[in-house]
């Protein structure tokens, strides 16, 4: 890759609109497919590619946002955690905003907690040098994708033998949600496009399952606009050709095994805990990652007693049926009215990469022109 116009060029996504629209004319049936990650999310509403697919094709946002899948309970320890007089509580921009059931990380700062916006786990690791007086906990989420630099952090700080450092551990596992997606009855899929920077640490391979246990199809693609539309070219070849398979658009960055290094790394520091609860999709197994017991010192978990109290999510928000597909952000009672970046009641309005936000952004005035289109129909009839 050496410029970005080169995976914007307007011209070739012509080519690639053409090419889909003759897959569809071929397959003669409404097509659902599924973008895993919230970067896919975000860039499919910032560019408008939903708005230039076929009208055959419908594209299910899923739960590919970590800060959309955590649940209340969690975000409560973590506050929890933070509002201890002796600690120095370090967490991502994205975080700060999420509702728990009673606060949010920001209106504890507001409150008088000692909370701090970090870019990496290793700045929280520098603030715990420069404040040996105080334990310093960094708020650790996400899928694979950000568990290697926790992973990577936590052996640096054994290392350095920094006592006063702890990560709040919350990383997920995308396979196991996947699979529980897959045993919804109530969603049918025809394919997945795969989420890109996951895969750069774990590979191709886990994703094997799909194909040849659910029998779907699995493109990993990268983020740029024509990337996501050959991604959406390679799954409905594959259905034209009636094949289930694991295609890699995004070779330029992922690897069949991934990234080795990373994953020793995250072999060492975590296991994966017996369950973890995700906003929207409840207990799943074997989806979450723990730190063991050998780097125990660095795990929050054992520094702290926290609630570990499970919270049902506010009943007027829909965000679990929005992060399995089931609905689409509009749909929501609260969308934009009672819910919006500013004043979010549910997770997904709250990252970029969730799927209320971006639409909130980029897609809700287009929705506004389909409605309007939609009630003259109906007027004429």
């Amino acid at each position: 890759m050496k410029y970005v116009d080169e995976f914007r060029d307007p011209y070739k996504a012509e080519a690639l609109l053409w090419q889909i629209e003759k897959l569809c004319h071929i397959l003669e049936k409404p097509i659902k497919i599924m973008e895993v990650c919230g970067g896919h999310t975000h860039s499919i509403f910032k560019y408008g590619i939903e708005e230039v697919l076929p009208k055959a094709i419908e594209l299910i946002h899923g739960p590919g946002c970590p800060v959309c899948v955590m649940p209340k309970g969690r975000l409560d320890d973590a506050i929890a955690i933070s509002q201890n007089p002796n600690v120095i509580f370090a967490t991502f921009g994205d975080a700060m905003r999420v509702p728990g059931s009673k606060t949010s990380l920001l209106q504890a700062k507001a409150q008088g907690a000692d909370i701090r916006m970090v870019y990496s786990p290793l700045d929280s690791l520098k603030i715990a040098k420069h404040n040996p007086d105080k334990e310093v906990v960094f708020f650790a989420l996400g899928f694979e994708t950000t568990a290697p630099s926790t992973a990577f952090t936590i052996l640096q700080a054994a290392a350095e033998n920094i006592n006063n450092f702890s990560m709040f551990c919350n990383h997920v596992l995308v396979i196991p949600a996947l699979q529980a997606l897959l045993d919804n009855p109530d969603l049918q899929l025809d394919g997945f496009i795969g989420p890109g920077h996951v895969s750069m640490v774990i590979g191709t391979d886990p994703y094997q399952f799909i194909s040849r246990q659910y029998h779907k199809p699995i493109v990993i693609s990268g983020f740029e606009p024509l990337d996501i539309l050959q991604s959406v070219w390679m799954l409905l070849q594959q259905l034209v050709d009636h094949r289930c398979e694991v295609e890699n658009q995004y070779n330029r960055l992922v690897e069949k095994a991934g990234n080795q290094v990373a994953i020793a790394a995250m072999n060492k520091v975590f296991e994966v805990r017996e369950t973890f609860d995700w906003r929207g999709l409840g207990d799943i197994p074997d989806s979450g990652f723990k730190i063991r017991s050998e780097y125990a010192q660095f795990d929050a978990e054992h520094k702290f007693t926290i609630p570990n109290i499970k919270v049902a999510d506010h009943k007027a928000c829909q965000c679990g049926e929005i992060l399995k597909g089931v609905l689409k952000p509009w749909q929501c009672k609260v969308f934009g009215t009672a819910c919006t970046p500013e004043t979010p009641i549910g997770t997904c309005m709250v990252s970029s990469e969730g799927a209320c936000a971006a639409y909130y952004k980029y897609g809700r005035f287009s929705q506004v022109v389909k409605n309007e289109e939609v009630e003259k129909e109906k007027v004429k009839v």
